[in-house]
């Protein structure tokens, strides 16, 4: 088996074999696009699977950690259960390291082939449905705020919007060019902006989509940098009703549902769970936002059959505000590689790993490990790749 970056020149195999694989039409355009490259695994000359890599960025502590994003894994049928798919995910892992990234996510339809290879579940992608009468109970603003519709001048402020609340929710992208076009946004069916004084304090992102009796609005984005802004885009919504019994929601700033919403007891939530894996510790940790501790140390041991440039004994150094990982230390707490993710981004905490088999070595040992991620939510992602 041979694995190489795929060109221009493979993109009918490639199409090909994604195609057969998610069951989805045949895309067009081009492969290759800006920020992105793939790999191709060939036998006897002949494309048996491939895998793409994005270029991306999560916030963890406000900082944007640089993140690869892998998808469209396919395997040709006729090669299946030869070690394609892990052949691939071994050969992602040094490419995303010399690109920069040192951290990786997917969505997994199949978990326990990335469980292999050091991927673990860490974080959600949300759409909620909320009935319109519900919507309708939310609190009105106090303060009303024309809308007008975005045009592209808007685009840096939108973004910019954006921007202001993203980096407060762990995991949620930066969406930086090049592999986000900023003006896609444009093409959607509504793109509404709330003007304030030093750029736009919020926006609202939709689409009007088949469904039911009336069809769907499926509301892609709502940001507002402050509470009056969430409120007059939680109204701009409330003018559907007549015309639709509910609007599909996209979980970005998961407070707008949980704290201003008036959702129902029960009601109808559609997730989508991602993984993350650590491909290069000291690098993912240089790249992270931490909290301010006391200086404190803690020693470790990292178990990672596929990313020998970090394994064995790490430690991890809590100096003057800063945290850096440096090779060495006693390993008194052992993590394997599937651990390092949910960690990594506080999805969970070293007692749960633990449990999971995942962590070994005296609790108290690892309470630094705790003490730096904290515990800022479920780490989210808005954006499907």
């Amino acid at each position: 088996m041979h694995i190489r970056e795929y060109t221009e020149d493979d993109r009918d195999a490639v199409f090909r074999l994604r195609k057969v694989a998610f069951n989805g039409t045949t895309p067009s355009g081009p492969l290759l696009r800006p920020g992105s490259c793939g790999l191709a695994a060939e036998i006897d000359g002949r494309v048996a699977g491939v895998l793409g890599i994005g270029e991306y960025a999560q916030f963890y502590g406000g900082a944007a950690v640089p993140m690869g994003g892998i998808g469209g894994v396919a395997v040709d049928g006729a090669y299946r259960g030869r070690g394609v798919a892990n052949a691939l995910l071994d050969a992602a892992l040094p490419v995303m390291r010399e690109h920069g990234q040192p951290i990786s996510v997917l969505y997994a339809t199949v978990p326990t082939l990335y469980r292999k290879r050091g991927w673990e579940r860490t974080g959600l992608f949300e759409w909620v449905e909320l009935p319109m009468d519900r919507l309708l109970a939310v609190e009105r603003p106090t303060e009303p705020i024309p809308s007008r519709p975005a045009v592209e001048s808007d685009l840096t402020a939108l973004h910019d919007c954006y921007l202001e609340v993203a980096r407060t929710i762990d995991g949620m992208a930066d969406r930086r060019p090049p592999r986000i076009d900023l003006a896609k946004v444009l093409e959607m069916d509504l793109v509404s902006v709330l003007p304030g004084p030093n750029g736009l304090r919020g926006y609202l992102t939709a689409g009007r989509e088949p469904g039911g009796d009336m069809g769907r609005l499926k509301v892609y984005d709502l940001i507002g940098v402050d509470v009056e802004a969430q409120l007059n885009l939680l109204a701009s919504l409330k003018s559907w009703a007549g015309t639709l019994d509910a609007i599909d929601l996209r979980i970005t700033d998961p407070a707008t549902l949980n704290l201003l919403g008036a959702t129902p007891m029960s009601y109808s939530v559609s997730t989508s769970t991602w993984m993350l894996r650590v491909v290069d510790l000291p690098a993912a940790v240089a790249a992270r936002g931490w909290p301010r501790l006391a200086n404190a140390a803690v020693d470790l041991e990292i178990i990672d059959d596929h990313a020998p440039w970090h394994a064995g004994p790490q430690r991890i150094v809590v100096e003057d505000g800063s945290v850096r990982v440096e090779p060495g230390g006693t390993g008194a707490v052992r993590l394997h590689a599937r651990a390092l993710g949910p960690w990594f981004s506080g999805a969970q905490n070293t007692h749960a790993l633990r449990r999971a088999g995942l962590l070994e070595g005296d609790p108290a040992d690892a309470v630094v490990l705790d003490q730096l991620v904290g515990a800022s939510g479920v780490p989210r992602l808005a954006d499907f790749f």
